[in-house]
């Protein structure tokens, strides 16, 4: 079974994108902040992130850096799941390899779990 971590503050936000993936036959585990999903990712090793970025505790690229650090997270796709403009994005994202960039309010948790399928080509 495909494994998705989410790490994502906005506990509706997160559990209604637990919901559609476990719908469309993934594994999921949340985490509610920067930190905590760092310790959840090291443990559950998901084949793909959807990361926030404004996050208590440890923003989003804070935590991608760390992921980043460790054997098993220098190649797990991310995908940044966030309401900032690309714009307004950290310029530090570029040199840690994200997979896209989607901004939550442009597209349906529906399309989000297509775009995930189409990065581990699972259609």
């Amino acid at each position: 079974m495909t494994k998705i971590a989410i790490i994502e503050d906005d506990s509706v936000i997160n559990q209604m994108y637990r919901m559609k993936f476990e719908a469309d036959g993934f594994e999921v585990q949340v985490a509610d902040n920067g930190k905590s999903g760092v310790a959840m990712a090291e443990k559950f090793q998901p084949d793909m992130i959807l990361l926030d970025l404004q996050m208590p505790e440890m923003t989003g690229d804070e935590a991608l850096a760390k992921i980043r650090a460790t054997d098993w997270g220098k190649q797990t796709p991310v995908i940044i799941l966030t309401n900032l403009g690309a714009e307004e994005s950290p310029k530090s994202l570029k040199s840690l390899g994200i997979h896209s960039y989607i901004v939550k309010a442009e597209l349906t948790p529906s399309q989000v779990v297509t775009r995930v399928k189409e990065a581990l080509n699972l259609n």
